[in-house]
């Protein structure tokens, strides 16, 4: 495989990073039984060998052990990479919100520790608070700014009028959102904004939550441990009435010479030059297949075939289930 993966901008003012990054949350957390230390620090640095230098965690995953993980696996490489965390859940009370100054200034401090560095390249808030105003959040983040412990500052599932707010107090350098073929929703208003204001779009769950890669079907049971098993949209009933899409993933996969999975992260990459998905995986092979899709291209007479045969499919379910869904911001 060509190793080469072309760099990107994060929006006008954010970091430069590889065109995928890699999301970390399902090495301890998420997706049934947390992976071996030893065998999530390789996947890392494997990763970062293939060419990776964009690294998503957060300290609510595990809670607390997977940026530890990732401190350890980037050490040696640690100015390379950008590392994107994230403050805003209440790890003592989850999942209730907390994006008080004063916690957010205690959890970098910590993230820090963890992450074994003297500054987070990208922190997010990961999910909006409605008891603290975000011009109160972005200030803080500014002064952490100044400071030299963090660089940029990040939103996750913001809504169009708090992204608006917050970038007049800080300029945000990226929103953390669910884009997906599955999941189309940020194209009506979010990334609109997100042009005009010059912010990057790092879209999590690129591939359905592993429903475009051709592997789930009505069958399929999930672990209790993993999260799919309480989402609606992953009902077996749902799961069948959505295969539509995933059929279609396949045949455009057949017709690539590639993967489900990388036509599914093809597609993202070639919506906007400032979107960069950050798949996640636990498996090597599963790495290094999501890293092809950077040469998967199409032409725009293919992305308009795609649209028109994605409008004739009904996506149902909603994405999350009730406690989950009341966090989101409008």
């Amino acid at each position: 495989m060509d190793m080469k993966i072309q760099p990107r901008k994060l929006g006008s003012n954010g970091p430069e990073v590889s065109a995928l990054g890699l999301g970390c949350m399902g090495l301890s957390y998420g997706y049934g039984p947390a992976t071996d230390r030893q065998d999530a620090i390789k996947l890392i640095r494997a990763a970062f060998d293939a060419g990776v230098t964009f690294f998503d965690t957060a300290e609510v995953y595990g809670p607390f052990t997977n940026e530890e993980v990732l401190g350890e696996a980037v050490a040696p490489f640690r100015n390379q990479v950008v590392i994107a965390t994230k403050f805003g859940f209440d790890v003592n009370a989850f999942p209730g919100l907390n994006s008080r100054p004063e916690h957010i200034r205690q959890v970098a401090e910590e993230s820090l520790k963890r992450l074994k560095t003297d500054v987070i390249d990208l922190f997010y808030q990961h999910r909006v608070d409605p008891k603290v105003p975000i011009e109160e959040v972005a200030g803080t983040i500014k002064e952490l700014i100044k400071q030299g412990k963090v660089k940029h500052f990040g939103l996750s599932e913001a809504g169009v009028k708090t992204i608006r707010r917050a970038h007049a107090v800080q300029p945000v350098a990226a929103l953390q959102s669910e884009y997906s073929l599955f999941w189309r929703e940020p194209e009506a208003e979010i990334i609109p904004v997100l042009e005009e204001l010059g912010i990057g779009f790092v879209p999590f769950s690129p591939l359905g939550k592993g429903f475009l890669t051709g592997k789930i079907s009505d069958n399929t049971t999930f672990d209790k441990s993993d999260f799919r098993s309480t989402v609606p949209r992953f009902t077996p009933e749902n799961r069948k009435a959505n295969q539509s899409l995933v059929d279609l993933v396949i045949q455009l996969a057949a017709k690539k010479k590639a993967t489900p999975a990388q036509v599914a992260l093809g597609w993202l990459l070639a919506q906007k030059p400032w979107i960069v998905p950050i798949p996640g995986t636990t498996k090597l092979e599963r790495l290094n297949e999501n890293l092809g899709s950077v040469h998967v291209a199409f032409t725009s007479e293919e992305l308009t075939e795609i649209e028109t045969a994605c409008s004739r499919i009904k996506i149902t379910g909603e994405r999350y289930g009730e406690s989950s869904a009341k966090l989101i911001d409008r």
